[in-house]
């Protein structure tokens, strides 16, 4: 019987040899800080603009951070990330919108575990935090990753309280990709969706886990035909990613977010087409598969782009690219 040291050994070297890349960033014996503001507290210009609140919506206390004045921007995360990966750009959109960057029911720093991850629960918490809580209508919305998910779910089922959609580098699981040919794209598709195994052999070194996945799926990474990229993250950025997705609750979470992938498919399949402007951003080389798995749900996309010299982290790795479509999309 192989023991779970052999077993996490074992996938932390395939995982190198897949990824060819390094933990560069990653400081040895770091603590990660405990408060939802830690990546904040210090950073007056950004205290200046923006704020950390908290609101209960059925159970759960969902954590965001807003700021700026204008219409309301609402950006969802994907993973393994948290309201934070829009940070860099946030200072800009705040300039012309009032911006919500939420961290998603179960994940971040947002507390208690949702009646489920599967993206249209998630896309009601959401909504019961912007309609029901902050009286919220009229919004515009953007989604990266699995938040993208979330957001296309929000998007089909309250259509009168959007104005402008964008996904960003999410395909979606449907009529035009099957729930089994998702798991079948990746090994991390697959790898994820196992009942209590990733946990099981990630737990003992969470941070070390993402930060060579961080590279695995960068410009350059394997998981894009390259050969082997660093993660796009400086080590304070995993560092904070980290100080989350170490609670056991919020890996769980992270991971209950591809368990979900046979309802995703059922859901977005039943659900009324997104008929609002949407704006389609991805990672180089790779829009004419993402468009061909939303275009069935999404028929009024007015512009479609991958963004270049990006991987997955399409904010991190182009953040002044990514700006400008937001802006130039949502007006």
């Amino acid at each position: 019987m192989f023991t779970k040291a052999w077993i996490t050994a074992a996938l932390t070297a395939a995982l190198v040899l897949t990824a060819a890349c390094t933990t560069t960033g990653q400081r040895p014996g770091a603590t990660p800080a405990t408060a939802h503001d830690a990546a904040t507290r210090d950073d007056a210009d950004f205290n200046r603009l923006f704020r950390h609140e908290t609101a209960e919506v059925d159970g759960v206390t969902m954590h965001y951070v807003t700021g700026g004045r204008g219409e309301p921007l609402v950006l969802l995360h994907g993973w393994p990330q948290t309201w934070y990966s829009w940070r860099e750009i946030m200072p800009a959109l705040a300039e012309r919108y009032t911006v919500y960057a939420l961290d998603l029911p179960g994940l971040g720093d947002s507390a208690g575990a949702p009646s489920g991850y599967d993206k249209a629960t998630l896309a009601r918490y959401v909504h019961g935090l912007l309609a029901d809580r902050l009286g919220l209508r009229g919004i515009n919305l953007a989604g990266h990753d699995l938040g993208a998910g979330v957001a296309f779910q929000y998007a089909a089922r309250f259509p009168g309280e959007l104005v402008r959609y964008a996904h960003l580098d999410y395909p979606l699981p449907g009529p035009a990709l099957g729930a089994n040919a998702y798991r079948q794209a990746s090994w991390h598709m697959s790898f994820h969706t196992q009942d209590g195994f990733p946990e099981l052999l990630v737990d003992d070194d969470v941070r070390g886990y993402l930060s060579l996945f961080y590279g695995y799926v960068a410009y350059g990474g394997t998981s894009f035909g390259g050969p082997g990229a660093k993660a796009p993250f400086t080590a304070e950025q995993i560092d904070e990613y980290a100080r989350t997705y170490q609670r056991p609750e919020v890996l769980t979470g992270g991971f209950a977010l591809y368990r979900t992938l046979d309802q995703d498919e059922r859901d977005n399949t039943a659900a009324q087409p997104v008929t609002v402007p949407a704006l389609l951003l991805t990672a180089e080389g790779t829009l004419a598969f993402t468009r061909s798995t939303v275009q069935p749900r999404m028929p009024n996309i007015t512009r479609a782009v991958d963004v270049p010299g990006a991987g997955h982290w399409l904010i991190a790795e182009n953040p002044d690219f990514v700006t400008a479509e937001l802006l130039a999309f949502f007006g």
